[in-house]
């Protein structure tokens, strides 16, 4: 019998939600970036479907309703190679995914395309950081628990959500207001086919920004077998979490390939969101109540 994942089921029935109004990641030009960078869009059938340039980072606010709220949020970073942004099946739809469980989900906009000289994307990692003390300074106002603040990323976006859990010891900018007096940690991360974290000339090993400690949050990572592009990293990110006595769960799918996020599947991979739910509700994550305050 074929059935269709819950997480898809939960998207349809969402069909008529309103997309949140995105909301500036920064007071003005983001730190480094050079003036003028035009924003493309590629539309799809709910908005934006894939973003291909910009230059104005932003996040959108998908909040729980109030008797749902668990009080937990997460940052959603889409993938796209840090060329583009998949904006819908790895961002907009996650977002009415995670909110559908009671998470509030924090969607981010971070500057593509990977701006030049800029191989270490320190831009995206500015953007993820930014997103993440934004979203704990605003905890009271959107009835979130400080202290149960994720970041979920996919393909690119999944190496910078690592990235943004691994280097929050240092901060990528410098502070420019009272959101940045909040930590850019984030509680958890859900790294879903991370791409990008081996090292360049070494494929045996991490790459210098995974730095893995055992302060490093708790992890969930799940990607296909036959993910040619991202398993073996993935399984290097798994162990080394591992060895470093850090909690971590891996999830490896027999087939799907890259780049699956929410889309409809017969196969085991379309399960990801049920297994992401019941590790975070293991974890104490998704409490029965939210904390006061919020909407």
């Amino acid at each position: 019998m074929n059935l269709i994942p819950l997480a898809f089921s939960l998207v349809c029935a969402f069909q008529a939600q309103e997309v949140p109004k995105p909301l500036d990641l920064w007071p003005g030009k983001p730190p480094g970036d050079p003036e003028g960078i035009e924003e493309k869009t590629t539309p799809g059938e709910r908005g934006l479907k894939r973003v291909d340039s910009t230059g104005h980072p932003t996040i959108a606010v998908y909040s729980p309703a109030k008797e749902k709220n668990t009080g937990a949020a997460i940052v959603v970073a889409p993938g796209g190679g840090y060329r583009m942004l998949a904006f819908e099946h790895e961002g907009t739809q996650v977002g009415e995914w995670l909110a559908s469980i009671g998470v509030t989900a924090v969607l981010l906009k971070y500057r593509v395309p990977q701006r030049p000289g800029d191989g270490d994307n320190l831009a995206p990692l500015e953007d993820a950081q930014r997103a993440i003390s934004i979203t704990r300074s605003k905890a009271a106002d959107w009835g979130i628990d400080p202290a149960r603040i994720g970041i979920l990323g996919f393909s690119a976006g999944g190496h910078l959500a690592a990235n943004a859990e691994m280097n929050s010891d240092r901060r990528s900018y410098d502070a420019i207001d009272d959101a940045d007096k909040a930590s850019c940690r984030p509680d958890f991360a859900v790294l879903i086919y991370p791409g990008g974290v081996l090292d360049r000339q070494d494929k045996e090993k991490l790459s210098a920004q995974m730095r893995i400690t055992k302060e490093t949050p708790p992890t969930f990572l799940a990607v296909s077998s036959d993910d040619k592009g991202s398993a073996a990293g993935t399984i290097k990110l798994f162990q080394a979490l591992r060895d470093a006595g850090v909690s971590a769960e891996l999830h490896v799918f027999a087939t799907g390939g890259h780049g699956w996020g929410m889309r409809k599947s017969d196969q085991t991979f379309g399960g990801w969101t049920a297994r992401c739910e019941e590790w975070m509700r293991a974890r104490g994550l998704l409490k029965a109540s939210a904390p006061a305050g919020g909407k």
